[in-house]
C-alpha cells in the first residue's frame, strides 16, 4: 500500500488508539472528568493529523534523497522524536487552557503523554510497517 492511502489507513488506525490512550491519561493526570478529558484529546488529535501529514510528508521527502535505504533504529527514533516535538508546540497551551491548569502543570502532564506516545509512535510504525510493508521511499 502506497501514497495517499497509506497515510489515510496509517492516520486513521494511529489516531483511533491515540484518542482513547489520550482520554484516559488526561482524565487521570488532570483530574479532570473522562467527557472533559475527551474533548481535549480529540481536539489534539485534529491537531495531531494534520501535523502527521505535514510531518510524514516532509519526512519522506527528506527519507528518499538518503544513499542509504530502510528504517533503521536512528531512522525510526528521529521520525518519533520530530513528530512528538512538533505537538508539544501547540499541545501544552491547549491542555492549560481546556484544562484550566498552568502551563508549567500542562507542560508536565504533555511529559507523561509524550514518553507513551514516543514509545506508541516507534511501536506504532514499526508494526505498520511490518503489516502494509515499507513505503515506496524507504524500498
Amino acid at each position: 500500500m502506497q501514497g495517499i492511502r497509506r497515510k489515510i489507513v496509517y492516520v486513521t488506525l494511529y489516531e483511533l488508539i491515540a484518542i482513547a490512550a489520550s482520554t484516559a491519561g488526561l482524565a487521570l493526570l488532570s483530574s479532570s472528568s473522562v467527557g472533559h478529558a475527551s474533548v481535549a484529546a480529540v481536539a489534539a488529535s485534529v491537531i495531531a493529523v494534520a501535523w502527521n501529514l505535514i510531518f510524514n510528508t516532509l519526512f519522506e521527502r527528506w527519507e528518499a534523497r538518503q544513499a542509504v535505504r530502510g528504517r533503521n533504529f536512528w531512522r525510526r527514533a528521529a521520525h518519533a522524536i520530530g513528530f512528538e516535538g512538533g505537538l508539544v508546540v501547540t499541545l501544552v497551551p491547549l491542555f492549560a487552557w481546556w484544562l484550566e491548569i498552568s502551563l508549567w502543570q500542562a507542560f508536565v502532564l504533555d511529559l507523561g503523554l509524550i514518553v507513551f506516545f514516543l514509545v506508541y509512535t516507534f511501536a506504532f510504525n514499526l508494526a505498520f510497517d511490518k503489516v502494509f510493508g515499507l513505503p515506496a521511499s524507504a524500498q
